[in-house]
């Protein structure tokens, strides 16, 4: 770790207060970055604040698209430009999760909503300023659940899946700008909502993936902040895959 490889850079990211998101704040943190994050659970974020002062830390919906505004101008008036942004927010239908035979049209308008469309706005929201200054990262949040097709997350992996197509047509319209724009797509990630599997069902997921364990939020903060490095800089419109194996391109 480079504790100056984002020294000045403004860091964007989208449902940071816990889990994944919460790891890549404090990645990029650590790494000298000034970080805008925003989260409905504003409370994940004050050990961030206390620790390292170059936090602005936004209490917010993200499917809520004025909320997403506002935050981004908050973020410009507290840092200047927008130098990377992380579009982690996302979620499955969890408990309404079902088989598609059964399921509604409601929870499917929820997933695409805060999987899809936050995503997309957020994009909205720095690529014009990006194209304009000739360099930027985006880094967008799919799931290895849209290459495997996962039964019970049909909603889900069509959003994630959509995250995919959108980063590949953003990548070809911004590389002549010196902009980036990928994907990581996270397996199985030891998270809060992970904890409340059943045992049974973690050692299913440990038997689906040949590294034969389940990761934690640190691995792909890790392979986000390579993403919106220099190291990364002929590397645009990719899907990273973080998943010990379980979906092999």
């Amino acid at each position: 770790m480079d504790a100056r490889r984002f020294l000045g850079k403004t860091v964007v990211i989208t449902g940071a207060a816990h889990g994944i998101g919460a790891a890549t704040a404090r990645r990029f943190l650590d790494e000298g970055a000034r970080v805008a994050a925003i989260d409905r659970e504003a409370d994940g974020f004050a050990g961030l604040e206390a620790e390292h002062g170059r936090l602005l830390a936004v209490a917010g919906d993200c499917t809520d698209a004025a909320a997403l505004a506002d935050f981004h101008a908050r973020a410009l008036a507290a840092f200047g430009p927008v130098d990377v942004l992380f579009n982690n927010v996302g979620q499955s239908g969890r408990e309404r999760a079902v088989e598609f035979h059964a399921s509604s049209e409601e929870v499917w308008r929820f997933v695409l909503e805060v999987s899809l469309f936050t995503t997309m706005r957020m994009a909205r929201l720095v690529a014009p300023a990006m194209r304009e200054r000739g360099c930027g990262r985006i880094v967008n949040m799919s799931s290895d659940a849209a290459f495997v097709g996962d039964a019970g997350l049909a909603d889900y992996a069509a959003a994630k899946m959509g995250v995919v197509g959108f980063t590949r047509a953003l990548a070809r319209e911004l590389a002549p700008f010196g902009v980036t724009v990928n994907a990581v797509a996270p397996g199985a990630i030891r998270t809060r909502a992970h904890d409340r599997l059943a045992p049974g069902v973690i050692d299913r997921i440990k038997a689906g993936a040949p590294a034969g364990f389940i990761a934690e939020p640190e691995d792909v903060a890790g392979c986000v902040a390579f993403l919106a490095s220099d190291d990364a800089r002929y590397v645009t419109g990719q899907t990273l895959m973080i998943d010990g194996g379980r979906w092999m391109i």
